[in-house]
Parts: C-alpha cells; structure tokens; sequence
C-alpha cells in the first residue's frame, strides 16, 4: 500500500527540506552521545562573560571621557551604554532561565 503525499493547495509551493539536519546518526545511537565535537560549553559561557565585560568596559571609558568632556561625540557613549545594557539584561535571562531549568530538572528528580 502505497501513501500519495498532498500537492500544492492553491499555489503554495512545497517546503524545501532543512538543511541543517542532515547528520542526524546520534539520533538513535545513545553511544555516539559524548562523541560530539566542538566547543565545551563552560568555554562558551566563559567567551559569553568575557565579551560582556568589554562591553561594560568599553561603556565605562566612554562614560568617564563624557563627564571629562574629552569625548566629541556623545552617541558614542550612548551607543556602547545601549549595547551594554542588552549584554547585561540577556546575560540575566539566560542566567534565569538555567537556574530554572536546573529546578524543574531536581524537581523531575525528587
């Protein structure tokens, strides 16, 4: 028995296949778990934390130039504060969001 796939429906054209799982053999292979390559992850949230704080470097000397008046143009600062800021509030989410998924995970456990 054979199942004939749905055409178009008024026009539309058909999805194009995802390209980006293409290699899913670990999939099924519980095995092939720790086989993975690429960066660690504690590397990642390192690099993360690391460019953040140039943010906030970078925002801070700007700031200190602002006040001294050696800066010539202000939306420098407010540029790099604006960027700052964001680095901040999503390196907040992103801590808030382990921390959660860390207390639902001890939650399953209990």
């Amino acid at each position: 028995m054979s199942i004939e796939p749905i055409g178009a429906i008024g026009g539309f054209a058909p999805l194009s296949p995802v390209a980006g799982l293409t290699n899913t053999a670990a999939i099924g292979n519980p095995d092939a778990v720790g086989s993975t390559s690429g960066p660690d992850f504690g590397a990642l949230v390192a690099g993360g934390l690391e460019k953040v704080q140039a943010l906030q470097d970078r925002s801070d000397g700007l700031a200190i130039e602002a006040a001294s008046g050696r800066l010539q143009d202000v939306h420098d600062y407010l540029i790099a504060a604006n960027e700052a800021g964001l680095a901040v509030q999503l390196t907040v989410a992103l801590r808030n969001k382990a921390v959660e998924a860390f207390n639902e995970i001890m939650r399953l456990q209990a």
